[in-house]
């Protein structure tokens, strides 16, 4: 569906080439100071900027408040902000319709709504609707007062020099993918449920609400498949929950043990390559070559730090209220 959370509820709206996109939070505390000057830095890190290897595409991205915000602060009232489509150029799509991109929900969409979805730039599904994830993650990172969250790329194209796994694409005219790291710090012990709301389930349910995300793994993640027990085991070294290393990334049993949780996603090469690909023509019933028209990312990973940032914070503050771990600290 479109919504996540407990009591830091979430819910997001829109199409790539609708009106606008938008997010509604209910559950958010009273008092807290929110303008639109907050969301400019992290809207800006999802554009991208003038980077290379990402879409031309550019929308303003300028935050419309429509309700819960009175006086430059949150009135615990259902928090609703849109942010407005002005870029678009949907012939691009209208021109392939008949014929399903490979690696895109053109194909499942059409089967799940009967041709009534909005197909123009990926409609619902596009990743257009990653600036809605953002917004909320200001707000949470905002509410996790003295819990720092940042994310970086560890790699793209296979390559730890970015510059150099971003040119495998430029060179082949293709586009690839990267691995994308988030640490937080500063999280209490306690947070988490076991079984099925332990926090890797729900920070995996989130995560995969980010188009292109194929994997994630926390601490050593796969790598621990090849150790010995005693080797992964963090030896705990105070009352604190310190442990001498991380390698189970900062949870066990699902709860967070009070050390940095750390884990990484693998982020799929852009689905829309200029590259010839064959897909069956609905229309013709035949395979065809085409080549997606259009502007497009290069690689993905390069615009998604700050989005697994802002949804890291907001699972970490639902979790937070579930455990009334939230503090007031802004009255």
């Amino acid at each position: 569906m479109n919504s996540f959370g407990r009591i830091f509820r979430v819910h997001i709206f829109g199409e790539s080439h609708g009106e606008c996109v938008g997010l509604t939070i209910d559950g958010c505390p009273a008092g807290l100071p929110l303008v639109v000057e907050d969301f400019l830095i992290d809207i800006e890190r999802r554009k991208g900027g003038l980077q290379k290897g990402t879409t031309p595409r550019k929308e303003d991205d300028l935050p419309i408040f429509k309700s819960g915000i009175f006086n430059g602060h949150t009135t615990g009232a259902p928090i609703t902000i849109i942010f407005e489509n002005k870029n678009t150029r949907s012939d691009d799509y209208a021109k392939q319709r008949s014929v399903p991109r490979p690696g895109h929900a053109d194909f499942t969409a059409h089967a799940r709504y009967g041709g009534f979805e909005d197909y123009r730039g990926g409609g619902h599904f596009s990743g257009r609707l990653t600036v809605c994830l953002v917004a909320a993650g200001v707000i949470a990172k905002k509410l996790l007062a003295g819990i720092s969250i940042e994310s970086n790329i560890l790699e793209i194209g296979g390559e730890t020099d970015l510059g150099k796994g971003l040119q495998k694409a430029i060179d082949e005219k293709d586009s690839v993918g990267g691995i994308v790291e988030c640490i937080a710090k500063g999280l209490p012990i306690g947070l988490g449920e076991h079984f099925f709301d332990s926090v890797e389930s729900v920070i995996s349910h989130a995560v995969f609400a980010i188009p292109a995300v194929r994997a994630i793994e926390f601490g050593t993640g796969f790598a621990a498949a090849r150790m010995f027990g005693v080797a992964h085991n963090d030896s705990i070294e105070d009352e604190t929950g310190k442990t001498r290393t991380n390698h189970a990334g900062g949870v066990v049993g699902g709860i967070t043990n009070g050390n940095d949780l750390v884990f990484r996603i693998a982020i799929k090469p852009t689905s829309s390559t200029p590259k010839e690909q064959q897909t069956w023509n609905w229309d013709t019933n035949e395979i065809e070559t085409f080549s997606v028209k259009g502007r497009h990312d290069l690689c993905i990973a390069l615009r998604v730090p700050v989005v697994l940032e802002a949804v890291t914070a907001m699972v970490m503050a639902d979790l937070m209220m579930l455990s009334q771990k939230i503090k007031p600290v802004w009255k």
